[in-house]
């Protein structure tokens, strides 16, 4: 079977399409034929080998976080699942894979994948189970956002910063969103009340904000600043500077800087797709690739200025 990996840390150009053996499910395990994958942050920064102390310096690695396709086979001990079942789920970020998501196949624990929404397709299904999980975990758990409240995401017309629009609106939050003027008319079909031109707006002229939710991980201090009192803000574009920021906050006031590692199991999963079946959360695809050309959706995700996700599709999985 073919599944995309990388033998040396680098640009996208050590991403290779690699013939492998087929894995095989043990107890408690999915053997998902995998029809579609996106590209994510955490796929990048692994490559790049910005995550050594996760990733390991063993090759080969996998590449691909996400996926949405069929179950093909499972282990001892699955009863959740059937062969033919459409499911959307995530490897484990913290472990090394020398196999993921964009691949013909991938076993995954069946704790995490869920059934898919059945409205979607496997390409729409694949480009929200990061970002709709990510902004989900951001929003309800992190900074607990409260119908009424005044919200501040940046980013927003990212994967995650369209999905943060759609859920913080429909949670009843009144939503600023920070974006390229060029995406204004979509963010506001998404739900923002109002958009603002990034390249022109400063943060010293906005808000204040109840809750910000960052996706880009720079500035967190000037943006910490434009919280109201009881404000909360969380962060998922970490970087160095941002690690700083995280930490700063965590001593000085009030208003801490919240992050987490988006790790969604079956549960998390369940309420997007929940959530997508309720009209609250939509698909929002900026290009769409074949697998062979995941290093040009790999270019394209750092070259930024996207709206929504890039999304890989797989051919149907060999013997």
């Amino acid at each position: 079977m073919k599944a995309v990996q990388i033998t040396s840390f680098g640009t996208a150009d050590v991403l290779r399409v690699n013939e492998v053996d087929r894995p095989v499910p043990g107890s408690g395990e999915v053997l998902v034929s995998v029809e579609a994958s996106s590209v994510n942050g955490h796929d990048v920064i692994v490559r790049a080998g910005e995550l050594k102390l996760v990733s390991g310096r063993r090759f080969p690695i996998g590449v691909g976080l996400d996926f949405a396709g069929v179950v093909a086979a499972t282990g001892a001990g699955v009863e959740a699942y059937r062969v033919g079942d459409r499911v959307w789920g995530m490897v484990h970020p913290r472990q090394r894979h020398s196999v993921a998501g964009a691949a013909e196949y991938v076993v995954v624990s069946a704790d995490r994948i869920s059934h898919a929404p059945a409205d979607l397709s496997s390409v729409e299904a694949a480009s929200l189970v990061v970002a709709g999980a990510t902004a989900l975990i951001a929003l309800r758990d992190s900074v607990r956002l409260v119908s009424g409240e005044k919200v501040l995401v940046r980013g927003a017309a990212g994967g995650v910063g369209t999905a943060a629009v759609q859920l913080a609106h429909a949670m009843g939050g009144q939503v600023t969103a920070l974006a390229r003027d060029r995406h204004a008319k979509i963010l506001t079909d998404l739900g923002a009340d109002e958009v603002l031109d990034y390249g022109s707006t400063t943060s010293d002229r906005i808000g204040p904000f109840d809750v910000i939710v960052d996706t880009v991980g720079t500035e967190l201090h000037c943006y910490r600043g434009r919280l109201a009192k009881g404000g909360r803000m969380v962060t998922v574009g970490l970087s160095p500077s941002a690690i700083a920021a995280i930490a700063a906050s965590s001593v000085h006031g009030s208003r801490r800087i919240r992050t987490f590692s988006a790790n969604p199991e079956t549960p998390v999963l369940r309420d997007v797709a929940d959530r997508v079946t309720s009209g609250a959360l939509r698909p929002v695809i900026d290009s769409v690739y074949p697998l062979a050309d995941i290093a040009a959706a790999h270019r394209a995700f750092e070259r930024g200025g996207v709206v929504g996700k890039h999304v890989v599709t797989v051919p149907r999985g060999s013997v």
